[in-house]
């Protein structure tokens, strides 16, 4: 089942599991399009996407025209998103903006980013097979997204030399191996943790605590 924080007429406001796809396709077994429709019993439209392995907060909608609406909101300043990610790496300032253009497409677009580092530790390595490797610096950073591109967190932190731990496709698969090892990660520390909508004219804050995976490990050093 996925948890459903808020219904009305046009939406649900949902909480993905890390591991979901959001959308059916060829060799997707399990879908959240498919099986949130059939947990409510109805036809479901994508407002936005969360990667696979991205977990947290969503809008779906019940309608194409509320599906219309809302995508245009999520695309706005209106709406607003913040993430969490654990990263291997650290950035400064602690705060401040990514603008980093994205090549989508073939096509250079526009990309901004707000982040603010919440937390950094340091994961010891001296009890790995390889004891000549550094420690490992870590970061709990809270983003906020003004752009919606694919990947735009993902890609954004590992040109800042702090990729998100567990990130094989954008990130460091070497420093990601000794993490699995020491720490057992096994998914993508990355989640969607706010959303703030305007709904019967007044701003809705929908806030989760980090997923299981994520919200153990910043005490671990």
């Amino acid at each position: 089942m996925v948890p459903v924080l808020y219904e009305n007429d046009e939406i649900y406001v949902i909480n993905k599991p890390s591991g979901l796809a959001v959308q059916g396709g060829n060799g997707v077994t399990h879908s959240l399009d498919n099986e949130f429709a059939q947990q409510v019993g109805q036809k479901v439209y994508l407002v936005h996407r969360l990667d696979k392995d991205t977990a947290g907060l969503m809008i779906v909608a019940k309608s194409a025209n509320a599906a219309n609406k809302w995508t245009k909101m999520i695309g706005s300043k209106i709406a607003k998103k913040e993430y969490i990610a654990i990263c291997a790496g650290t950035v400064n300032p602690k705060k401040g903006v990514i603008k980093d253009n994205l090549v989508q497409h073939g096509e250079s677009k526009s990309a901004v980013t707000y982040y603010n580092v919440e937390n950094e530790w340091t994961v010891k390595t001296s009890d790995d097979v390889n004891t000549d490797s550094p420690d490992i610096k870590m970061s709990q950073i809270r983003l906020q997204l003004e752009t919606g591109r694919m990947h735009q967190i993902r890609i954004h932190l590992a040109k800042q030399n702090c990729p998100i731990a567990g990130d094989d496709q954008h990130g460091n698969f070497k420093v990601n191996k000794q993490l699995r090892k020491i720490l057992k990660i096994k998914k993508l520390l990355l989640a969607s943790v706010k959303l703030t909508l305007p709904i019967d004219g007044k701003d809705l804050v929908f806030e989760i605590p980090l997923p299981e995976h994520m919200s153990n490990l910043n005490h671990l050093n």
